[in-house]
């Protein structure tokens, strides 16, 4: 995978002040192909969110204990028990501890803020579809974990190409732990086939161009958000530290009009909804979608590319 510096990292630029200008938040979105706001949820919120995924790691002893829940400080000795066979590598923790974490209230809860439907709906202009497979990147100091590739996202979700992900911080996430970073003005690109990496962890994902180098990224803060469209080339940053759980969501967000692939309608630890549901003190979301019928696309095979390493035609 393309290594990068910190150099080579640019300050993502804020679009707090185009909220209230549809055409130019629009504009910008089209321009650049990521927006990024700055404390668009409320903190609190989103630490309390942090709080209850945070716990289910520490019943399983992967926070060093005596360290306050919130700092999320890793068990190097403890994580590292966990057999590469039962790690989700494109997670962080067990599929165990994984599904442990989809079963939270909180975290379905979230996404479906007023702040976040508003955005979307807005940018649309139209009424906004949230999707329910929520992903939780719990990235830890295991063994086996590398940092995600560059990727769209499209051709592993399909549906809309208007389908927009939120990536939200659950806490800070400073350079030194490996946010995302967004490759600008990359959704005009089209599809672009994927490599085979073979570097452990995923095992897809882009060779970039000489030219691909317009990195943006940032020292998140809880409540701060990035979104972008399914074709912007995103990445995790590399980490300069991994004692520090790097705990985010990845949430999506497309026009309620257009077309969804199936897979996005369950649950992203492979937990039936109704075990999710189990111990919920409210009824308010679930199976939430069926009220609304989503037309549903095909999954198509033929989307999904490969080209080998280091021949991509730039």
């Amino acid at each position: 995978m393309n290594a990068l510096t910190a150099s080579d990292i640019r300050e993502l630029r804020d679009s707090t002040d185009l909220l209230e200008d549809p055409l130019a938040l629009r504009a910008r979105a089209a321009a650049d192909g990521y927006l990024f706001f700055r404390q668009l949820l409320p903190p609190h919120e989103v630490l309390s969110v942090r709080e209850d995924l945070l716990a289910t790691m520490a019943e399983r002893n992967w926070l060093v204990p005596g360290t306050r829940l919130v700092d999320g400080v890793v068990n190097d000795a403890e994580i590292n028990l966990v057999p590469e066979e039962e790690l989700r590598v494109d997670i962080g923790i067990s599929a165990e501890g994984y599904a442990a974490i989809q079963k939270v209230q909180s975290l379905h809860q979230l996404p479906h803020h007023p702040t976040l439907v508003d955005l979307f709906e807005t940018l649309f202009g139209e009424p906004v579809f949230v999707h329910p497979r929520h992903i939780v990147r719990v990235t830890t100091s295991h063994r086996s974990l590398r940092p995600t590739p560059p990727h769209q996202d499209f051709p592993l979700i399909q549906g809309s190409q208007n389908t927009w992900t939120v990536w939200g911080p659950l806490g800070k996430a400073p350079m030194s732990i490996g946010p995302l970073g967004v490759l600008r003005g990359s959704h005009r690109k089209g599809i672009i086939p994927l490599g085979e990496l073979g570097t452990g962890g995923f095992d897809m994902g882009l060779e970039l161009c000489e030219d691909e180098t317009d990195w943006f990224s940032t020292n998140f803060e809880a409540g701060d958000i990035l979104t972008f469209p399914s074709l912007t080339i995103h990445r995790a940053m590399q980490a300069s530290r991994r004692d520090l759980v790097r705990l985010s969501m990845d949430v999506r967000y497309q026009p309620a009009s257009e077309p969804i692939e199936e897979k996005s309608l369950s649950n992203h630890a492979g937990v039936e909804w109704a075990e999710v549901y189990r111990g919920w003190n409210t009824d308010a979301l679930k199976y939430y979608w069926e009220e609304t019928a989503p037309r549903l696309s095909p999954w198509d095979e033929s989307i999904i590319q490969f080209a080998p390493v280091g021949q991509r035609i730039c």
